[in-house]
């Protein structure tokens, strides 16, 4: 079973058509218990860091999703709410990953939205996609280059654009609408 976690943080519609488009019936949900039980799960999210993570700490979210051991692949938002901290409202994150999410600098146009490449591809995440290919992203906060890098992007300076520690996946751009190389990452992590 693959579990989207409903959180009342946006997009989970798209999220759930592309893996129908894979033919696999996601379940949208905010049920601790099947959350559990879900062979793997997608931690999605737009907007804002604070009324994400109010919802998440209302639910008994924030402290189930660390303690996941399936596999886990964190989202945009998700992604940033999986760091210790982001500077987008100044607020604590989930801190699965002991990362910092930054700002983008006001020289730069932001939110960056559109198409941009991935490159420094590593995992089995990541498999059978080219190095440089091009993935769907919006944001204005991003996460510096790190070690648990498995992804990186330029816009303005080089971040990491997907991320990995254990049984935890996040990227920051849109597998569900970025073409076929999103749809090859989303069959790479349902194959995990």
């Amino acid at each position: 079973m693959i579990v989207i976690v409903d959180y009342g943080a946006g997009n989970i519609q798209s999220v759930k058509f592309a893996f129908e488009r894979l033919g696999v019936d996601a379940v949208l949900t905010s049920d601790v218990e099947v959350i559990k039980k879900a062979d793997k799960v997608i931690f999605p999210g737009v907007g804002r860091a604070e009324s994400a993570m109010v919802k998440l700490k209302a639910t008994g979210l924030d402290k189930l999703i660390p303690a996941l051991k399936q596999p886990v692949l964190g989202v945009c938002l998700g992604m940033q709410l999986m760091c210790k901290h982001t500077a987008e409202d100044n607020i604590n994150g989930l801190d699965i990953f002991p990362l910092e999410v930054k700002e983008f600098p006001k020289t730069l146009k932001v939110p960056q939205i559109g198409w941009n490449q991935i490159s420094e591809l590593k995992t089995d995440l990541l498999k059978d996609v080219k190095e440089d290919s091009f993935v769907y992203f919006v944001h204005s906060f991003y996460v510096p280059d790190n070690s648990f890098s498995i992804a990186s992007t330029n816009y303005g300076m080089k971040y990491s654009s997907a991320i990995k520690k254990d049984n935890f996946y996040a990227t920051q751009f849109h597998p569900e609408k970025s073409g076929s190389i999103g749809e090859q990452i989303l069959k790479n992590f349902l194959a995990i």
